[in-house]
């Protein structure tokens, strides 16, 4: 505790304690002014700063502020110095319009990308998302402006998102749902975050102990801010004792009473208040080391870094016969309504009053000349609007098809019904592709796109997300080759939404939602059914080639505590520069617990000139060979051989080298009265003890078949709790419970 804390702590009442828990409006946080506490101003920012006008209203008009890509977009890039770098300029931007702190980035993983707010996520893998959110936090937050991770945990649908309970098994929990907040935590120490608006296995997020304290404080060792989303608490005394200290909006006199109250009778400790408080002076006191408001931000200069982030994480998915980059004596076609008004961010809190906005055909004109048509009416099918397209496109050598979905379909609030275009739009590119075999689509979207319709059918798929306010210029400048495209997806495009994970288990049912496809959701599953794809994750083209050789690691066996170190040389081979993502996967060759074929532990993005070659070094920690163990409630690595797998996507192994982990993860045993005689086997003190007891009657059960029942009898037995195996084999003298509670009272015993 600060000194100046230290100061205020004692002399404020119970009243004042219970009234600085909850907001003072929208937007900001209690004043107490007989002891100098100034409000905290929050506002929403994910990808730019929405800072309303009138902190004490919900919805007025916000300030003009940069408009970044969406998260999708962010995380496409791979690139966790460029996030860091925008980082600072949205803090730079809080500042000048008096923020102490952003509410983002959210980081929940994209389970199904029916999700609205697919948009606002970085990836389906937990690895991407914690370290390029760690990224854009720690730039944040350098800058003197704090964060607020969200949405702890599990808000992946937006469907009865204030009410639905998130089932999850606890191992699925912990390596999927978790893991990426775990990463943020652990490399950003994001100064809040906030809590979400599910149920978590039938305890809503803003009063669950288990998550905001036993995982968050006690397991990770968070010591900031834990804040509700807007309207998420409902019981604000069971709230503050799980761990959450701060409810917002406010204010709200009876949260404040019911504080009180519980406090003066005794339900609710006082040190428990007083914690919270502690946690919320500290990053108020934090937020006002840096002045804010009196400044103005260049926006012309993060115009620019908003170009140049959109470009970076642009992906290209198709280029036949290498119809891009583009000429500029091309005669183009240009066709679309977003070439005109460009579609470059989702629906809800993360909207922003943007300083400019690009478009695409003023920054055509500036360069080229082309025919225009709409093309994509909203008229449910406008054929005199697709023939002018048509007629446009069959006089160009190249059509440039700019489709984004209508700007009501991704949004906060809503999920989507279905991954595809309207009909209008599919109509529309068949159409002129028939018309011009040389055309591109440029895209933009938050997620994915069902594309079977039409894919065959055009030269080129550029992905351009919703790139936020500068997202137009970024395109030219991937489309004319003034830019290497180096996006990669971060997400699986499936070739249908029934082939999704949780097609079957999405949004669920009765107000719950069950997460039935465990650990395999995104690649992990894809992977793990055989199952084709549109495109894979981290897949992505460039109009360069890179080949990957000299793959090798910095030990062939090693020990928990070790890190290993994985090195490969990446060259480009082709004429132009380009940037290239290395991403080194993990393979178990045998585990206890099922595990996924393979899974992403570590990246980075490497700039190569023509020719160039580098080697690029990843680490790889004990958590990289780990599973999180539900028997024994923790992360356990298993010894035993593990394949190192490099890449440039899960689909596109290049290189791989297996080493071998030499150790277990010294656990505790957890044999029992119903443990099977396969548990007993398995436990290394347990199978000595049992050892004597069965030796007798190992040809009973040998590896051999018997010829009495016509079955392996190893297999046979192995999954009969021991006592039932004792009784069945007639061994009664002592009874087959008191020998295993002997067995059990010698494996215990010896342990300690």
């Amino acid at each position: 505790m600060s000194q100046k804390i230290a100061d205020v702590l004692p002399q404020m009442t119970i009243e004042e304690k219970a009234l600085y828990c909850t907001g003072a409006g929208p937007w900001a946080t209690p004043a107490i002014e007989r002891l100098g506490i100034q409000p905290m101003v929050v506002t929403d920012g994910p990808h730019g700063v929405r800072r309303s006008t009138d902190i004490q209203s919900m919805i007025t008009e916000s300030l003009p502020a940069t408009c970044y890509p969406v998260a999708a977009a962010l995380a496409a890039t791979w690139d966790r110095d460029l996030l860091y770098e925008m980082g600072q300029a949205l803090a730079d931007e809080a500042i000048a319009l008096n923020v102490d702190v952003l509410l983002g980035p959210g980081i929940n993983m994209k389970r199904s990308p029916l999700c609205g707010r697919n948009f606002e996520y970085f990836s389906e893998d937990p690895v991407v998302a914690g370290e390029l959110s760690a990224a854009l936090i720690n730039g944040i937050q350098s800058r003197g402006v704090g964060t607020s991770l969200k949405h702890f945990a599990v808000n992946n649908q937006e469907t009865r998102r204030f009410s639905v309970d998130a089932v999850v098994d606890e191992r699925t929990l912990h390596e999927i749902y978790l893991r990426g907040f775990e990463i943020a935590v652990e490399k950003a120490s994001p100064w809040t975050i906030m809590c979400a608006y599910n149920s978590l296995n039938g305890t809503f997020c803003s009063q669950n102990h288990d998550l905001l304290t036993k995982i968050l404080r006690d397991q990770w060792g968070y010591d900031g801010v834990v804040m509700s989303d807007w309207g998420a608490v409902r019981d604000r005394v069971a709230a503050l004792a799980a761990g959450l200290d701060l409810e917002m909006p406010g204010p709200s006199l009876h949260r404040t009473r019911a504080l009180i109250d519980a406090v003066k009778s005794g339900e609710l400790a006082e040190a428990t208040l007083d914690q919270a408080v502690e946690r919320l002076l500290t990053v108020v006191f934090r937020a006002h080391e840096t002045p804010k408001g009196g400044k103005q931000f260049d926006q012309d200069a993060h115009h620019g870094l908003a170009r140049r982030v959109a470009a970076e994480g642009i992906v290209l998915l198709k280029n036949e016969n290498h119809i891009l980059p583009l000429k500029e004596s091309e005669q183009l076609a240009i066709i679309g309504r977003a070439a005109k008004e460009a579609a470059y961010q989702g629906g809800g809190s993360s909207h922003i009053h943007s300083t400019r906005v690009d478009s695409a055909l003023e920054l055509l004109g500036e360069r080229v000349e082309f025919q225009y048509a709409v093309g994509d009416s909203s008229a449910e099918l406008d054929a005199p609007a697709i023939a002018q397209a048509v007629a446009v496109a069959a006089s160009a050598e190249t059509a440039l098809l700019f489709i984004a979905l209508p700007s009501t379909v991704e949004s906060e609030g809503y999920d989507r019904a279905n991954l595809s275009l309207t009909p209008q739009q599919v109509a529309l590119i068949k159409a002129v592709a028939k018309a011009n075999p040389r055309t591109v689509v440029i895209l933009n979207s938050g997620s994915a796109i069902d594309m079977r319709d039409w894919i065959d059918d055009v030269a080129a798929v550029v992905e351009a997300w919703l790139g936020g306010q500068a997202s137009a210029g970024a395109v030219m400048d991937v489309l004319f080759g003034e830019v290497n495209p180096c996006g990669k997806l971060t997400e699986t495009f499936p070739l249908r939404l029934s082939d999704t994970p949780a097609y079957l288990n999405f949004p669920g049912e009765n107000n719950t939602v069950r997460y039935g496809e465990g650990l395999f959701i995104g690649y992990r599953a894809y992977e793990a059914l055989d199952r084709d794809v549109l495109f894979p994750f981290g897949f992505g083209l460039s109009y360069t080639e890179f080949a990957y050789s000299n793959l090798r690691t910095s030990a062939r066996e090693f020990a928990l505590g070790s890190n290993l170190e994985v090195s490969v040389d990446v060259t480009n081979t082709g004429a132009v520069g380009g940037k290239e993502v290395v991403q080194v996967y993990v393979h178990d060759v045998q585990s206890r617990l099922r595990r996924p074929h393979k899974e992403l532990k570590a990246f980075a993005k490497v700039a190569l000139a023509p020719g160039e070659t580098k080697t690029v070094t990843l680490s790889l920690d004990e958590r990289a060979f780990s599973y999180y163990d539900p028997a024994y409630h923790r992360w356990v690595a298993e010894a035993g051989e593990f394949d190192i797998l490099v890449g440039s996507s899960s689909a596109h192994i290049h290189l791989s080298q297996q080493v071998r982990l030499t150790e277990n993860t010294l656990l505790p045993s957890i044999l029992n009265r119903g443990s099977t005689l396969g548990d007993w086997r398995a436990d290394a003190a347990g199978a000595k003890l049992v050892r004597p007891l069965l030796a007798p009657l190992e040809g009973a059960f040998g590896s051999g078949d018997s010829a009495a029942l016509g079955t392996n009898m190893d297999d046979f037995f192995r999954d009969i709790p021991l006592a039932t195996l004792f009784s069945f084999l007639g061994l009664t003298d002592p009874n087959p419970d008191e020998m295993v509670d002997n067995l059990l009272h010698q494996l215990y015993a010896t342990v300690v």
